[in-house]
């Protein structure tokens, strides 16, 4: 029976995770969020592409797909399993998140889950929210990279996974405890692999940036700006460009007056 519970978690779990709201908000609009920036249909892409307004709502979508997973499957089985309630948690978590990132119907080309796990981060023990909030905020706010707040998010959470655990204050066996950091140290290698392109441009240093600011054109937040060394090399090339097109004009110039001279003195 304890085995069916974990299986129906995960099931549960999937089936809700795979409704891709991004994919399905940029339909609506005529718009296929995977064919356009970074290809990934999640909040961040659809931030970038999309605005604010599109951002927030895809965020808001998937944080609550995953909250509904989890207290379904809680009313379902805490009644029946209460010694068992993180480990169940953790295995709907962890079906939402493989819906979202692997939908059937999207052929299995959907998001990377972040929203998701934040979500089952807070529908986690109450214990780990303040630190990972911290962490994911922190990192965000001093180097403005989603993908590295993303990532410490993650190691931040098996972490304190296991110091709460070994504390007894989940209320766990040890067996239920170890299968427990099975599934999140999965969940966090599935993280770090759909990160894996991100990893390789933070490493070279040419991974994007998310400033969120309002810009002049609609006051909507989520633009996306380049590293400063960029878009200096970006503006160097464009006065270049000008100071070019102007000594050309003046170079005509300078050809008129020498031809109105010449014809002058021909008279």
């Amino acid at each position: 029976m304890t085995i069916l519970a974990r299986v129906l978690c995960l099931l549960i779990g999937y089936g809700l995770g795979s409704i891709s709201t991004s994919y399905l908000y940029g339909k609506a609009r005529g718009i296929d969020v995977r064919e356009h920036g970074s290809g990934n249909a999640g909040t961040t892409n659809t931030l970038r592409v999309m605005g604010r307004k599109a951002g927030a709502i895809v965020l808001a979508g998937d944080m609550l797909k995953t909250f509904f997973a989890i207290l379904l499957t809680w009313l379902i089985f805490h009644w029946f399993f209460p010694d068992m309630d993180y480990l169940l948690r953790i295995y709907t978590g962890a079906g939402v998140i493989l819906g979202h990132d692997y939908p059937f119907y999207m052929k299995f080309k959907g998001g990377k889950g972040i929203a998701c796990s934040g979500a089952m981060i807070l529908s986690f023990y109450w214990g780990i929210i303040p630190a990972s909030v911290v962490i994911f905020f922190g990192i965000f706010f001093l180097t403005h990279y989603v993908s590295l707040a993303s990532i410490f998010l993650y190691l931040g959470f098996m972490a304190q996974l296991v110091i709460f655990g070994q504390s007894g204050l989940l209320g766990m066996s040890q067996p239920m405890l170890i299968e427990m950091y099975i599934v999140a140290a999965l969940l966090t290698a599935l993280a770090l692999f759909q990160h894996r392109e991100n990893i390789k441009r933070l490493i070279k240093g040419e991974e994007r940036k998310t400033i969120l600011k309002k810009t002049k054109k609609d006051g909507e937040l989520g633009e996306v700006v380049k590293d400063k060394s960029e878009t200096l090399a970006n503006k160097k090339e464009e006065v270049i460009e000008e100071i070019k097109e102007e000594i050309e004009e003046i170079k005509e110039k300078v050809e008129e007056v020498k031809e109105d001279i010449r014809e002058k003195r021909k008279k």
